[in-house]
Order: C-alpha cells, then structure tokens, then sequence
C-alpha cells in the first residue's frame, strides 16, 4: 500500500549510516510488512539490502543467515547432509503468503515483527539460534531468538538496533528434528507449531511458537516421559486468545502435537515420521 508520510528511502552501505536514525525512521529488510500497513509515525525508510549480505553462509561453527536473506532463498538451501535440513523449509511454509512475499519477506524481518506466528522465531528458537545485533551505540550483541522476542510484536530491540544474522549452532543443525504445524483453516496463520530436536548427546527440546504469547523451549536432559512433557507443557503461562484460536484450544493442541513429536523422536532414526 501506499506510505504517504513517507519523505525519503535511502539506500544503506555502510553501518555508520545508521547512526543517524531519527525517531521517525524504520530500517527494512524486505518490505512486505512495513508495506502491508499505514506507518503514520514514520517519514524515512532505511533500506538494508544496499548492504549486500551474502544470504548463507556455513562454516565450522554452524550456518550463518544474514537478515536480508528472503524466505525464497532460505527454503532453497542446497542440502549439505546436516540432519536439521529439512526444518528450514518446513518452517518456510508455515509463511501464510504469496510465492510473491516469499521472495521479499527476510527472516531478519519476520523475527523484529515479533508476530507470536513468525515461522523464522519458531525455527530459530528450536535450533538454539542467535541473533547478531548491530545495537545503536556501536556494539555487537548476540541474543538467543528465543529471548530477542518478549512478546507479542515486542523485543529486546531498541531504536536503531538492527539485527545483522541469524547464527545456527553446529550441533543443533546435527540434531533429529520434527515439526507439527495447525491452524483453525487449512490455510490459516498458524495457531501453534510445535517443533522437536533430539541432540547427539541425547538431550530433548521442545519449541512452542504461535500458541504462546512468545517462544517457549523446554529442555530435558533426555527424551523425557509422556507424564514428564505433559506436566513441562501444564506449566507454561503464556498461552494467549486471538482470532486465530483459543488459549484453552492452543494449550490443549500444543500437548497432543508434542506426545506426537515425541514418539516420533523416540523410534529409529530411519524408522520414518511424520513429515
């Protein structure tokens, strides 16, 4: 739609040209947000794709995802051998749009919009990702993704922080995963996903994204019993009620979905699954 407060769209390529965000000026990755609603507080648009960030890149530690990476190129990552692969496309799709957004929305943008249904929160919360951050004052910090978002649409983000990339751990990316996705319509924004990871070492954790008002990972040190997830499940408070489904429902799906995870993760690693 049409921004018609918007004064100026500068191209960024340098980072020292950020530090003369104003309080009326907005960074964007992609756009597909930003355009999709009237911004009547902002009249600048900083644009990062002028940066020319390499969209991935692997290394020794892991995966590095640069936040203008688009969901487009993020679900055609050639697949490398690391066990978690498949998780990045599955994520990709929980995105309710257009082939058309897909090639504009950035992972970067999805987790600053901090939308409790944000697929790239839900992905990097259960492979242990961190987000790199280039904060205003000049520093870099590195923050988990499952405690960058604090609620919804809300962040440890301040004005004129910009997440850099979104960095993928090396044992996480060896990990069994298994991920369940529902909504109240076939096509409809997700009202929980639900995402298991089985480490080499044996430990379990449990991603919730969606049906809580942010992420929620539980953590055991071993595939835990059906009794043990229900009640770490019981004990999560921050369920929350919008068009898109029920508190009560949301709580109620999230523990079917992970009895489901876990007896998948439980069986052979080529014993097959649900996809």
């Amino acid at each position: 739609m049409d921004l018609s407060t918007i004064q100026r769209v500068r191209v960024v390529r340098e980072r020292a040209e950020l530090a003369a965000m104003g309080p009326r000026t907005a960074v964007i990755g992609g756009g597909s947000w930003v355009f999709s609603l009237p911004h009547d507080h902002l009249d600048e648009l900083l644009d990062l794709q002028g940066f020319g960030w390499e969209p991935l890149r692997w290394s020794a530690e892991g995966l590095s995802v640069a936040a203008t990476c688009t969901f487009a190129e993020l679900a055609a990552m050639p697949d490398t051998g690391r066990t978690a692969h498949r998780l990045f496309f599955q994520c990709c799709t929980a995105l309710l749009g257009s082939f058309k957004i897909w090639n504009v929305a950035t992972v970067g943008g999805n987790i600053a919009n901090a939308l409790p249904a944000g697929p790239m929160i839900s992905l990097g919360a259960a492979l242990d990702a961190r987000a790199l951050v280039w904060r205003a004052d000049g520093s870099d910090d590195l923050v988990p993704v499952a405690e960058l978002v604090t609620g919804n649409t809300t962040t440890l983000l301040e004005h004129g922080d910009v997440i850099r990339s979104i960095e993928f751990p090396a044992h996480a990316l060896d990990a069994r995963t298994a991920y369940r996705k529902i909504a109240l319509s076939p096509l409809g924004r997700s009202g929980a996903v639900v995402i298991g990871r089985l480490d080499r070492d044996g430990a379990f954790v449990l991603a919730v994204t969606a049906a809580t008002i942010r992420p929620e990972v539980l953590r055991f040190p071993r595939a835990p019993s059906a009794p043990e997830l229900a009640a770490a499940i019981d004990a999560v408070g921050t369920w929350f009620t919008d068009p898109h489904g029920a508190a009560d429902w949301r709580h109620a799906v999230v523990g079917v979905l992970a009895e489901e995870i876990r007896e998948e993760l439980a069986r052979p690693e080529h014993d097959g699954g649900v996809a």
